[in-house]
């Protein structure tokens, strides 16, 4: 392979400078990464006809069939003996059917078609990869490649099903555009029913993509996804990589999800492990072919200890043929928009983030603790997907908050599109936990808000599934606690309690949308103010799945305060569909008063303001606008409708006075009730775009 020049140069790395330049001293470290990117570039040119081709993988690894009905099975074992497939086909003989080495670890088997010419394996039938190692061990695996694994219920193990259905799900509605404000709803299929028990993917399809739909998201996030044989993982302990979770259905029903989430136009992420891999070996990866490595790295390198679980080696160019193929496969066989990538810090750090405090010191990004091969991973899993995809979304879940994380790999960043706001919930919940209201830090909160890199998009939320889960409470929780069981009726008076929970809610989930971020995200069920956390069936709680699904039967009581809160929540998400704030620069604050309790900010020339104040209520409260003209409100947290106490008129007009305020040119004046949020929009602006 011809060389690469020592001196790559990062063709618009001057960008990265020029907006942040305390990344200067750093430019070896960029010019590194990219020119190992431009190398495994190369590579893939020279020995796998590019990127396009290799990415392909899965047309040919596994088990595919031929235009002449035989099935070609492949698989990469490059520490065993010899390989042999036994299933329903032979009658579980484990000798009869041999593969045939290959080189680079590769082994091949072909099964001609049966006298009838139909595949040799039938459709649903169930087989096994038998593997004899150097040691002298016999193995029963499943095959990495597997597109379908299912657990009969007396089971503890998967098993490998050969999914091949005669008519199979052929989705016919169009990708929707990336949306230029990305309000995404975070959903889990399987707790997605009121009732007790694993839901569905059609469960999903027929009642909650409607709900999603009028809610005003324009985007979902699905978790567990991947197959997990342990459900109480949540989906982050992956066992078969190409599989689309069993236990809600089968591959067909969950490409008709996404095909008709994207006849509502809704772009639909999967949240993708490529972090690390389960334990298990007999339905996992762990040890496919017997050895400790394979597609990991050996111990201790190669084991998460905090996770329990295995480490790719990253710089394994088979486990590059996998990872990248698995993304490929998402996106054009489901039909997928993008992924959500868990666990990102892990991945960029040998220390995998535990035990680092992350200071923002930027030595703590560059030097001997990243692990380069991983980055690189992410920054050719980027490239490959935005090249290949335009309109392909890719967001990070990353706590340590690299530098460039979300900048083009053409400028020497990772190329993501946005990096989660991981700091707003644990903010939230601090306050909460914490604080009375009159001690609530106004200023810290804004902070908190906005302290995010320049030029780089992030996903703003309150709360997400981490802050539902056993151990913790979701903020309506936090607010009402055991009041949400008794007082929720809104054929009675509020009680105290119930009065500051439901405003609160509606408070800190505007803030958020507006001020963090240039996308939002909220968690299924917490749009209503779901009344209890999540809790999946497990020993502990006598595999219990009370706690495992969302009480969508809670919206269909009119008379209970939870309507009030989704009500609310869909306003506010359309209100931002109308006026577009999300898309906008960040925010310009005018007021964060500590006194008052009352935050002021335009954005996308929208004015928000926000009294906290528990008890005071301002009349003609002066608040800075740069953009003169007339102002009306536009949303409304203390509206009859959403649980307020429906104390402003809509019809009242806004003017502005050429009165310098705040550091704008002009200012109104407002009244603004206690514990209330408005939205008010300029009447003389045309906000389409």
């Amino acid at each position: 392979m011809a060389e690469l020049e020592d001196n790559v140069a990062i063709p618009e790395f001057s960008n990265l400078v020029q907006m942040d330049p305390y990344l200067k001293p750093f430019e070896k470290d960029f010019k590194r990464r990219y020119e190992q990117l431009q190398k495994q570039l190369s590579k893939l040119e020279e020995t796998e006809g590019g990127y396009d081709q290799f990415t392909q993988s899965y047309k040919t690894f596994g088990v595919q069939r031929q235009p002449d009905n035989s099935l070609h099975f492949r698989e990469w074992a490059p520490a065993a003996e010899a390989l042999f497939l036994t299933g329903d086909f032979n009658a579980w003989e484990k000798f009869t059917h041999p593969y045939t080495k290959q080189e680079f670890g590769k082994w091949e088997l072909i099964l001609p078609p049966k006298h009838d010419n139909s595949p040799a394996v039938d459709h649903n039938s169930k087989l096994k990869v038998v593997v004899h190692t150097e040691e002298g061990e016999r193995l029963y695996r499943i095959s990495p490649w597997a597109k379908y694994v299912t657990r009969d219920e007396k089971s503890v193990i998967y098993d490998w099903v050969h999914w091949d259905p005669p008519n199979p799900y052929t989705q016919i509605h169009p990708r929707p555009k990336k949306p230029k404000g990305l309000r995404i709803y975070e959903a889990h299929v399987g707790i997605a029913s009121p009732e007790g028990k694993v839901a569905t993917y059609t469960n999903f399809t027929t009642n909650v993509l409607p709900h999603i739909r009028d809610a005003g998201y324009n985007c979902i996030q699905m978790m567990a996804i991947m197959e997990h044989a342990y459900y109480a993982s949540f989906g982050y302990q992956i066992t078969s990589f190409f599989a689309a979770s069993s236990r809600y259905g089968t591959p067909e029903e969950l490409k008709q999800m996404i095909d008709v989430a994207h006849s509502m136009g809704i772009v639909v992420l999967l949240d993708v492990v490529h972090s690390h891999a389960s334990q298990n070996t007999e339905d996992g990866l762990n040890r496919f072919d017997g050895s400790d490595s394979c597609f990991f790295h050996s111990p201790p390198r190669g084991e998460h200890k905090l996770w329990d679980s295995r480490l790719f080696n990253y710089s394994s160019w088979e486990v590059l043929r996998f990872l990248l193929s698995n993304l490929r496969w998402w996106m054009d066989e489901y039909g997928f928009d993008g992924f959500r990538f868990d666990g990102v810090t892990s991945m960029l750090y040998h220390h995998h983030g535990m035990g680092a405090g992350f200071s923002g010191d930027y030595s703590e990004y560059f030097g001997l603790q990243v692990d380069e091969d991983s980055l690189v991973y992410l920054m050719l899993a980027n490239h490959i997907l935005h090249t290949l995809y335009p309109d392909c979304i890719t967001v990070a879940e990353d706590v340590s908050g690299m530098p460039a994380l979300c900048r083009g790999v053409e400028e020497g960043g990772l190329g993501f599109d946005y990096r989660l706001a991981m700091a707003i919930p644990d903010k939230w919940i601090q306050i909460l936990k914490e604080c009375k209201d009159e001690d609530w830090d106004i200023g810290n909160i804004v902070h908190t808000l906005t302290n995010r890199r320049h030029g780089e998009k992030c996903i703003a939320y309150a709360e997400s599934h981490d802050q539902a889960l056993v151990g913790d409470k979701t903020l309506a929780f936090w607010l009402m606690d055991k009041e949400m069981y008794t007082n929720m009726s809104s054929l009675t008076p509020m009680t105290p309690v119930i009065d500051r929970g439901i405003q609160l809610h509606k408070m800190i989930r505007l803030l958020t949308h507006g001020l963090g971020g240039e996308g939002y995200l909220n968690f299924i069920g917490n749009e209503f103010g779901h009344p209890e956390w999540l809790d999946f069936p497990r020993e502990g709680n006598d595999q219990s799945y009370h706690y495992a699904r969302r009480q969508f039967n809670l919206l269909d009581m009119g008379n209970l305060r939870y309507h009030q809160l989704f009500v609310f929540d869909r306003d506010m998400n359309l209100t931002e569909d109308k006026y577009g704030w999300l898309a906008a620069p960040p925010a310009f604050v005018s007021a964060k008063h500590e006194e008052d309790k009352v935050i002021v900010f335009e954005r996308g020339r929208v004015l928000f303001i926000f009294n906290f104040n528990a008890s005071k209520s301002f009349q003609d409260y002066r608040v800075a606008v740069e953009t003169p003209g007339t102002y009306k409100i536009k949303l409304d947290s203390d509206e009859l409708l959403y649980g307020g106490h429906g104390r402003l008129n809509h019809n009242t007009e806004f003017f502005t006075e050429a009165h310098g305020f705040n550091g704008r040119q002009n200012s109104i004046k407002v009244y603004i009730p206690c514990r209330t949020a408005i939205v008010l929009a300029n009447e003389e602006i045309d906000y389409s775009y």
